[in-house]
Parts: C-alpha cells; sequence; structure tokens
C-alpha cells in the first residue's frame, strides 16, 4: 500500500522538478539577452558620446600658420588692351579660267650604207613631227574647248624619191553650258584637212604616181549641237543630234584618178549632208610614263543607206623613256564609203624627242 501511494508522489515531484528547471533556463536566457542588449546600447551610447566631444577651437587658433607671411610677393600689372593698325596690301592674285597644254614631238630615221655593203640596204631618211595643242576656259557653266593637231611626216628612199608618211590637220571648237552635274549642251565647229600633195605609187610597174589628195582635197567641216556627257576627267562622249558636215574637194583634178571625188559631185567643190553624229574621246595615263589618247568619231547621214554610215578611230600612245626622249604610236582605222569599199589604217612607231607643256 505504502508503495502505491509513493509511486505517484515521486512522478509528481519529478515533473515539478522538471517544469522549475525549464523555467529557470528561461529566465536565464531572458537575463542574457537583456545584459547584451544593455551592453551594446552602451557600447553606442559610448561611441556616441566620443563623436560629440566638445573641443575649444579658441585653442587651436594658437596652431594656425598665417600663410600671408610667408608667400613671395607678386607683381601685378594692370591689363591693358590697345588697338594698332597694320597695314595690309592688297595681294597681287588673279583668278584665271583657261588651262592651256602644249605636245610638241621630232622624230628622226636614218640609215646610210656603202657602196661595198654586200648585206643589202639602200640609203634613206625620215622626218616627222607632230603638233598638238589644246586650251580650255572653264567658268560654271560656261566650257570652251579647243584642240589644234598637226601631223606631218616624209621619208626619202634612194632611188624612190621623197614620199609622204603622215599628214593631218585636225581644229575641234566646243563651246558648252552645263545643264546637271554630268551633262552639257555644246555646239562644236570641226576642220579636218592635210597640208600636202598625195599620191598613190605602182613600184611593180614604175609608172607615174597618181594624185589623190591634196589640201582641202578633200577638206572637211563639221557643225553640230547636242548633248555632252562627262562622267569623268577621262571620258568625254558627244551625242549631236543636229549635225552639218562640207566636203569639199577644191582640186578638180583629183575626180579623174579617184572616181568616188570624195562623195562629191563631179563638177562641184563641196557637198552638204545633214547627219547623227556621236564622238567617244578617251584621254589617261594607263600605266607609269605611258599615254593614251583616243577618239573615235561615228557618221550617221539622214537619208541614206546603213553602208554609207562613216566609222573614225584614232588612237596615240605615248611612252616616256626620259622627259625628252619617247616612243610614239600613231594609229588610224577609217571606214568610208564615199572614199572607199574597203576599210582603212595607217600607222606609225616612232623614236624621237618629245616636250610637253606643262
Amino acid at each position: 500500500m505504502f508503495k502505491s501511494v509513493f509511486t505517484p508522489l515521486l512522478v509528481l515531484l519529478t515533473v515539478i522538478t522538471i517544469q522549475s528547471k525549464a523555467q529557470v533556463a528561461d529566465s536565464l536566457r531572458h537575463r542574457t539577452d537583456s545584459l547584451y542588449r544593455v551592453d551594446s546600447l552602451r557600447r553606442i551610447d559610448s561611441l556616441v558620446k566620443l563623436d560629440t566631444i566638445k573641443i575649444d577651437s579658441n585653442r587651436l587658433n594658437k596652431y594656425r600658420i598665417d600663410l600671408r607671411r610667408f608667400q613671395l610677393p607678386v607683381v601685378v600689372k594692370p591689363f591693358k588692351v590697345e588697338q594698332n593698325l597694320v597695314p595690309v596690301g592688297m595681294l597681287d592674285y588673279k583668278v584665271s579660267y583657261w588651262r592651256k597644254w602644249i605636245t610638241f614631238g621630232v622624230n628622226v630615221n636614218q640609215a646610210a650604207f656603202t657602196n661595198s655593203w654586200k648585206g643589202g640596204g639602200v640609203n634613206s631618211l625620215a622626218l616627222g613631227g607632230n603638233f598638238d595643242f589644246k586650251t580650255e576656259y572653264k567658268k560654271s557653266p560656261f566650257d570652251y574647248t579647243s584642240e589644234l593637231i598637226l601631223l606631218y611626216g616624209k621619208s626619202n628612199n634612194k632611188g624612190q624619191g621623197a614620199r609622204k608618211t603622215n599628214d593631218r590637220i585636225f581644229f575641234d571648237n566646243k563651246i558648252a553650258t552645263q545643264l546637271s552635274k554630268r551633262w552639257y549642251f555644246f555646239g562644236s565647229l570641226d576642220f579636218e584637212s592635210q597640208f600636202d600633195k598625195g599620191f598613190q605609187y605602182d613600184d611593180v610597174n614604175n609608172t607615174a604616181p597618181l594624185l589623190i589628195s591634196n589640201f582641202m582635197s578633200p577638206g572637211y567641216v563639221t557643225e553640230s549641237m547636242g548633248f555632252e556627257y562627262k562622267p569623268n576627267k577621262v571620258w568625254d562622249i558627244r551625242l549631236g543630234t543636229g549635225t552639218a558636215r562640207q566636203t569639199f574637194v577644191l582640186d578638180k583634178t583629183i575626180a579623174l584618178n579617184v572616181p568616188t571625188n570624195y562623195g562629191v559631185p563631179i563638177g562641184h567643190t563641196f557637198f552638204n549632208e545633214l547627219a547623227f553624229q556621236g564622238v567617244v574621246a578617251y584621254d589617261k595615263d594607263i600605266m607609269t610614263n605611258m599615254h593614251l589618247n583616243a577618239r573615235y568619231a561615228l557618221f550617221i547621214p539622214y537619208g541614206r543607206s546603213l553602208a554609207n554610215i562613216d566609222h573614225r578611230l584614232d588612237a596615240v600612245l605615248t611612252a616616256k623613256v626620259n622627259k625628252l626622249i619617247a616612243v610614239t604610236i600613231n594609229a588610224t582605222a577609217l571606214y568610208d564609203k564615199d572614199t572607199s569599199d574597203q576599210i582603212q589604217a595607217t600607222e606609225a612607231l616612232a623614236l624621237g624627242v618629245i616636250y610637253k607643256f606643262p
């Protein structure tokens, strides 16, 4: 009976003891947290007090240094602005809208043999010259260009006499006004002929040479107006929608040797026809010390068959050896049914002195 009463009491006491210990632990925990909070607040207060310590500024003034006593003396001068007149003379400059180019060349070819020379050959002397003058006046929108080309050459072979190797006169004048960046409206006047008489030789039958050309026989005067396209300084394209050309044969004896008489009716001295003309010019340094100048002219007469369309291509290739010596190749291809039913061509290669200005 004692055991039955004691056991529940023991369990009750154990439970009470555990609860009391838990309460004590909680109270200790609360006290510890409060102590930590109090300590942290004290530290913050101490820091605040340290940051807000009062200092007597009058005492600090005793340790200040007066910088004015140690500065170097600086002399400040008053700044004055005065007006000075500088004499300026008028510059003696003039604006010129003219540009000029001159090219002059002379070519000589000579060969001589003694009577005892068994290798064969004939004494010969050839002389040729070319002159090219070009001028341009350009003041927007007005543009004027003029070019004169003169070619002449002669060769003298022993036993054959003097014979012409090259002969041409070409004078081109053009006036244009600018319509847009690359298009112009132009009017031009061209003249073309030769200096000397031209003969046809027959060395096989040893017959007398035939006179087939002369000065102004033939001679051509062409007036044209239309539109010009210049994309750059290299290309120049003319489209002459309104073109008239007069063909002159002043020497009436040429009709005896040239049946076509260059398109001029027999007994007359000139013939006029209207046509469309196209001209393409190319002028550029294609390589170092090598220059190409080419001009192609197309002439389509109105009211005639397509077989009467004229084509002419002139090309001059100049290769400079140095400032004075140069190799020049002149080539011309021509198709004109009034002159011949076949394509005509000529070529000349020369080494000589050439001068260009500027």
